[in-house]
């Protein structure tokens, strides 16, 4: 089936086609680019650890870390390296797990078939031994290890056990050097065939690139998939905080902080939908622009390194501060009253407006952007919503919409704050 979506806002348009192997193609062919990005992505991060099929009787617990040690394998093949047959290409390729997905990618200006040829081939071949993975097993403990010494890590994964009592998001998406001891060929295999089915999958392609030469390689390559149905334990996640502070001390010269709000989790796309408005909603509360940006600057208390981001999921959503500062507990103090203030008296109209264009205007720019383009389309699929619904959304946004969300998603009960602090401070 094959369906061809269109923008008028951006005069643009791209292809989406379920393939005959159950893998749905998002195709976006952009004229005057020189480069092409591909992203070939399953939903299974690291949260899918508790799951099962209707092929199977019952549940399988997996080991934490085990989606991220998947995607390094998977670059294992029967015939060599993955990464050794791109560099015959020229092309740039990578891969990434998060929290609920894993996608692999490549960027490349020429040899797009040959490129998009290995890309397909080696994630539908998969290749596990007990051998190559006791290799693994090492090499992913020295990438854990080294991370336990790493502050911004630290600081990011504390505030996620501060923020969450049950959820996996809790757990590093590495694993630890004990779950990774337990995984073996089989369990990786049993993970490979219940998340790489291509009734899963999506092959988002933005760029320089034609669309009858991705056909003609699907056709070739990809084999009909059983379609299954996959089913999670759901996590009774309560909206109250596991703790309200947590510190830990590295060697560092500034103290590293991270704020979180926790938000309250609807479905998959209400969640992106919801990610969309609090991305504006962040920029008025403490974007560089905002009042409390410039009190915060002005007093010494924040540098450039403040940011803020919605971290956001299939099935969790929170609104998160990070930077450095000589007392993180007084900006987290400020951002709370902050918080509480906007709620009580309401957004400034002219603010809401400005942010509101700014926002929009960021969104407008990414779909100039190969990588940005593709990973819209991958995340938007997954959300179970249209690539060109988001700026529908941000359109449509209004001033009582982003209160009553605030008043009603993020509480300041609901947050924690998370602090690398200097070792002599201990």
């Amino acid at each position: 089936m094959k369906e061809i979506i269109k923008s008028q806002r951006l005069g643009e348009e791209y292809i989406q086609i379920e393939h005959p192997s159950g893998l749905t193609l998002m195709l976006y062919p952009m004229k005057g680019y020189s480069t092409a990005y591909a992203l070939f992505a399953t939903q299974c991060g690291s949260i899918d650890d508790h799951f099962k099929t209707q092929q199977d009787d019952s549940y399988v617990q997996v080991p934490a870390g085990i989606a991220h040690f998947l995607e390094h394998k998977l670059f294992e093949c029967e015939d060599g390296d993955a990464f050794a047959k791109y560099a015959k290409t020229g092309a740039s390729a990578n891969a990434y797990t998060s929290f609920d997905r894993t996608a692999y990618l490549f960027s490349c200006s020429d040899q797009f078939k040959e490129t998009l040829s290995i890309l397909l081939d080696f994630v539908t071949k998969p290749y596990f031994t007990q051998q190559t993975v006791e290799k693994e097993q090492g090499i992913i403990g020295q990438e854990i290890r080294m991370y336990d010494d790493n502050p911004d890590w630290q600081v990011f994964f504390n505030l996620l056990g501060a923020l969450y009592q049950k959820h996996p998001i809790r757990v590093d998406i590495a694993g630890t050097v004990e779950s990774i001891a337990q995984i073996n060929a089989d369990l990786l295999y049993r993970c490979y065939r219940t998340f790489y089915n291509l009734n899963n999958m999506v092959l988002a392609i933005a760029g320089n690139f034609e669309v009858d030469t991705v056909l003609e390689l699907c056709d070739q390559i990809l084999k009909p998939a059983e379609n299954i149905v996959i089913e999670r334990t759901p996590v009774d996640e309560p909206l109250q905080v596991a703790q309200k502070r947590v510190e830990v001390h590295l060697p560092v010269a500034v103290s590293l902080f991270q704020i979180g709000f926790k938000g309250r989790s609807l479905s998959p796309s209400e969640n992106f939908k919801g990610q969309i408005l609090d991305e504006v909603l962040l920029e008025i509360l403490a974007g560089e622009s905002s009042p409390l940006y410039r009190r915060l600057y002005d007093k010494g208390l924040i540098n450039s390194t403040f940011v803020g981001e919605i971290l956001c999921g299939r099935d969790y959503i929170s609104m998160l501060f990070s930077g450095e500062s000589r007392d993180p507990d007084q900006v987290y103090e400020a951002i709370c009253q902050e918080v509480a203030k906007v709620q009580k008296e309401g957004i400034d109209p002219e603010t809401f407006a400005r942010v509101k264009k700014s926002v929009y205007g960021r969104y407008i720019g990414m779909y100039s952007r190969v990588d940005a383009v593709a990973g819209l389309m991958v995340q938007a699929d997954f959300a179970g919503i249209g690539v060109y619904e988001i700026l529908d959304v941000l359109s449509q946004i209004t001033k009582e919409q982003l209160e009553e969300r605030l008043a009603s998603i993020y509480q300041v009960e609901h947050s924690a704050l998370s602090v690398v602090s200097p070792v002599q401070e201990q």
